[in-house]
């Protein structure tokens, strides 16, 4: 286990651009997986752009990822119009996320005919929920992206060497090719 850990932080030290990603692939996974409650959500209320805040979300959080993945390119300096234009989509699917919640709000509260979360129509609460699990989640992808030359000065700090244990007969070893 201890072996473990020390390669885990050498691989980090190499790459510490890979914690702003698996982040971001964490958020993503957040959204997609509870796509049910979003879609049932958009189906029961039909919202004017609900659907259409929902596709932008999807389709900006997978772009995102990739553009993270070629902001940050090996040994070379970072890529500015991909880390640029990672953080104009993340800025896009987070209006997109409080525009969807701002539907779900109006819906809920409307002066007129507004929904009834029962038992049946729980999953407005669900989506509700994880949206905005995923706008707290996406204002730390960023945070963490740009304070990624902080903490990689901190993380390339610890001392990840193995200590060898000498016996002293180092100039006895025969290395002749007799």
């Amino acid at each position: 286990m201890k072996d473990f850990f020390r390669k885990f932080l050498v691989a980090l030290k190499r790459k510490p651009q890979t914690i702003p990603l698996v982040l971001m692939v964490v958020t993503f996974l957040i959204y997609s997986l509870n796509l049910t409650y979003v879609s049932n959500t958009t189906a029961k209320i039909q919202g004017p752009n609900m659907g259409l805040c929902g596709f932008i979300t999807m389709l900006f959080s997978m772009l995102s990822i990739l553009c993270c993945m070629n902001a940050f390119p090996a040994r070379k300096p970072v890529n500015r119009p991909m880390w640029i234009l990672m953080f104009v989509m993340i800025a896009i699917v987070f209006v997109a996320d409080t525009m969807y919640l701002n539907a779900i709000v109006a819906a809920i509260n409307a002066p007129v005919n507004p929904i009834a979360v029962t038992l049946d129509t729980v999953y407005i609460v669900y989506a509700a929920y994880y949206i905005g699990l995923h706008r707290t989640f996406l204002i730390i992808c960023v945070v963490v992206t740009l304070l990624l030359p902080v903490y990689s000065k901190m993380i390339r700090k610890i001392n990840t060497s193995i200590d060898i244990e000498d016996n002293g007969e180092m100039a006895a070893i025969d290395i002749s090719a007799d």
